[in-house]
């Protein structure tokens, strides 16, 4: 059985009720229950954090044991060095996934720390890129 995990970066804990013009009504963990019973062929995780240090120290730590990670780092895909450098130290393949499309978004969000290392990116399909991301692994 494939082991994957799911990443989320800072605020993604307020999917749901913040900016649902952006990002939709619906919560991450009722989103996330959806896809558990989908992929039950799989052993799929969720862990969020908004703190840099955590993130990075979540990736260590599954990074040389599980099949696959899919990364949302948000605000710290744009900002984070540390991030990016994690991604590059880990052997478990990485695909950074954004729910909106950030090149549509301010210019600041065009960078990212985390592509050149990655597996993959997809962004722009709301929840569903997450969906996406899992079907890369399969």
């Amino acid at each position: 059985m494939k082991k994957l995990i799911i990443i989320n970066g800072p605020n993604l804990n307020l999917l749901g009720k913040r900016e649902p013009n952006i990002y939709g009504n619906l919560s991450f963990t009722d989103f996330f229950k959806t896809i558990k019973e989908k992929y039950q062929e799989i052993s799929l995780e969720h862990y969020q954090s908004n703190v840099e240090g955590e993130i990075i120290n979540k990736l260590q730590e599954v990074g040389f044991s599980y099949d696959g990670i899919i990364l949302n780092a948000a605000a710290y895909t744009h900002t984070s060095v540390g991030i990016g450098d994690a991604v590059k130290a880990i052997e478990t393949p990485v695909v950074e996934v954004h729910i909106s499309n950030t090149f549509a978004r301010e210019e600041f969000r065009h960078q990212s720390y985390i592509s050149p290392n990655a597996k993959g990116v997809i962004l722009g399909f709301g929840l569903q890129s997450y969906e996406l991301a899992i079907q890369s692994f399969l």
